[in-house]
């Protein structure tokens, strides 16, 4: 069963999460992107729960931004600096006299679980990231690779002021085909039922979720803006010393696999696991190879 709560942070931020299992077991938490919710994780947290999946008490916020939870009006409140915290205040609430078992992260919500990995590498044990670029191999391809560059441009429509609004129009079609296949049609995962949770979801509101890109300063260059050329990045603001699982979709149209090259330089304690036939949803499109390489990595000696 999953059951919805508030987390209200030290900081007044508050988290509403959907978390399964017994309080008290090993904690599991799970982070989405955008323009996702905490939704997309529930069959992994029944999954999880289950004792013979391991018992874990499974918990999947809304970040900052989403939804039901805390959306600060101002574009700075969404530095990864206030994304951390916000995930460390929960972790400290959620799992007060352990480290996580594992922290599982896709898209935007891998982008603040790779920086709280380097910050704050006590609060887990393991770090299992889904189609979510690390900084350092992200800026290399922002700053080196046309074909990266090409593919990331959709990052500046959605810090346009009006990125929202567009977004809203005619029942969130333009939201909606960032789902489409290749060839241009609905996936057979997004279901009646599923598009209404993600309507119901996008009717809450989308400045949070935008901006998301707003505060980066990772955008790729364009013509009269090449400021991600100025960027660098130390070795120490890099560097995951946690055994880490990168579960890649191939098929990303938005995140391109060369972004997996030169990971381990940073990642000694890497495992990355291509999976061919999968696009950036691959949360959706392959649930139980997904449960499959999660629960190997997770109950791996360390």
């Amino acid at each position: 069963m999953i059951q919805t709560r508030s987390a209200a942070l030290p900081h007044g931020i508050t988290l509403e999460c959907r978390v399964s299992g017994v309080a008290g077991r090993p904690v599991l938490l799970f982070l989405h992107g955008f323009p996702e919710g905490a939704f997309i994780w529930d069959e992994l947290l029944l999954h999880f729960a289950r004792p013979e999946n391991g018992g874990y008490r499974c918990i999947a916020p809304y970040l900052r931004g989403f939804g039901p939870s805390s959306s600060p009006p101002e574009v700075e409140a969404y530095r990864a600096k206030h994304l951390v915290q916000d995930l460390a205040a929960l972790i400290a609430a959620e799992s007060p006299r352990a480290p996580l078992e594992c922290l599982v992260a896709h898209d935007w919500g891998g982008a603040v679980a790779w920086n709280l990995a380097n910050q704050q590498p006590g609060l887990l044990k393991r770090l299992a990231i889904l189609n979510s670029p690390h900084p350092g191999t992200f800026l290399r391809e922002l700053q080196h690779s046309p074909a990266q560059q090409a593919a990331s441009q959709y990052m500046h429509f959605l810090c346009r002021p009006d990125a929202e609004a567009l977004l809203a129009e005619d029942g969130f079609r333009r939201l909606f085909g960032f789902f489409d296949t290749p060839g241009g049609a609905a996936p057979a995962w997004l279901t009646d039922a599923v598009r209404a949770q993600y309507r119901a979801l996008w009717q809450q509101g989308l400045a949070g979720a935008c901006n998301y890109y707003r505060a980066s300063p990772l955008r790729p260059p364009r013509e009269g803006d090449d400021s991600v050329q100025a960027i660098t990045l130390p070795d120490s603001m890099l560097t995951v010393n946690v055994p880490t699982l990168v579960l890649w979709g191939l098929d990303d149209p938005a995140l391109l696999p060369g972004l997996l090259d030169g990971l381990p330089d940073w990642v000694p304690g890497l495992q990355i696991q291509p999976v061919e036939h999968a696009s950036h949803w691959i949360v959706h499109e392959h649930p139980e190879r997904v449960a499959l390489e999660l629960g190997r990595f997770i109950h791996q000696n360390p």
